[in-house]
């Protein structure tokens, strides 16, 4: 059957997509981050996935203001990336993986959970970033990528709660597809940043790291932030935090069991934060199941 090997959490802020793109990785102020991602690369080529379920928001692209969908799964064979005013990133096309995103829908509505499918819809800097900070600059991507578009953007958007809820429900789904398939799932977003207003360019190194902490240790406490919290300690944009415990509720140690079975720990691979990149705060983690 396929199992979720490892999760990957990283922020996808736009202006490190434009870095790449224009070759400004080298620039003093980028260096710091694309150096955070060179364990990372590494460890994706040692440890390749057969699908990866990457969890992001779609920025009023695919989606716009007509129609808002609080969570959407994309079913097409191919993603085109998206013209997001510029041109589209010049990056691959994203291949999806039809069977095992359709199977996902069907279990995880069975399990009440309320999914938007989506045969047909282009991708935006939410997916392709972090694509390319964890691959680099292939000429193709090298697995194909199931796009979960969760709404953020939008009040109002879903509790952390109930992403991590979704993501144990995921991982059910996935267990239950019956071929043998290393999937991984990557939460994407944040960390802490305000783009409007008189917080403008607001970052709380504080709130982000221990939301790291509580993220690798106590995911029960983390999936209990209320939303007021990520505004208050981490801007209007820190909301894209939640997307994070989707991908969390998928791992093996807080799969639901029967009362005193104890789970082993995961394996934390890698940890980095940093600030600032354009007005953000970038946050990056890898967790392994133990099983892996």
């Amino acid at each position: 059957m396929a199992h979720i090997s490892a999760s990957v959490y990283t922020s996808h802020v736009p202006a490190i997509g434009a870095a790449l793109d224009l070759g400004k990785t080298a620039e003093p102020y980028w260096q710091s981050v694309f150096k955070g991602y060179d364990f990372s690369k590494q460890w994706l080529k040692d440890n390749p996935p057969d699908v990866v379920f990457l969890v992001y928001n779609d920025h009023a692209t695919a989606f716009s203001l007509d129609i808002i969908p609080t969570f959407a799964i994309g079913t097409a064979p191919q993603f085109q990336p998206a013209d997001e005013g510029w041109g589209p990133r010049p990056v691959p096309m994203v291949q999806g993986h039809p069977e095992l995103a359709s199977h996902i829908a069907q279990s995880v509505i069975q399990q009440d959970f309320d999914l938007t499918i989506v045969n047909k819809m282009d991708v935006d800097h939410g997916l392709t970033v972090p694509l390319s900070l964890m691959c680099g600059q292939p000429k193709a991507w090298p697995c194909p990528v199931i796009p979960f578009a969760v709404n953020v953007v939008q009040y109002p958007v879903p509790s952390g709660r109930r992403c991590f809820e979704l993501g144990r429900a995921i991982r059910k789904a996935i267990n239950s597809f019956d071929a043998d398939l290393n999937v991984q799932i990557w939460g994407t977003g944040g960390m802490s940043h305000q783009l409007q207003g008189p917080r403008a360019g607001l970052i709380n190194k504080e709130f982000d790291n221990a939301f790291l902490d509580k993220l690798i240790n106590d995911p029960e406490a983390a999936a209990n932030i209320p939303h007021i919290d990520y505004v208050r300690e981490a801007g209007s944009e820190g909301i894209e935090l939640v997307m994070w415990l989707i991908a969390r509720g998928a791992m093996d140690d807080v799969a639901k069991t029967a009362p005193g079975q104890a789970r082993a720990p995961l394996n934390m691979r890698h940890r980095f934060y940093h600030v600032p990149a354009s007005n953000t705060a970038v946050g990056h983690l890898i967790l392994e199941n133990p099983s892996h």
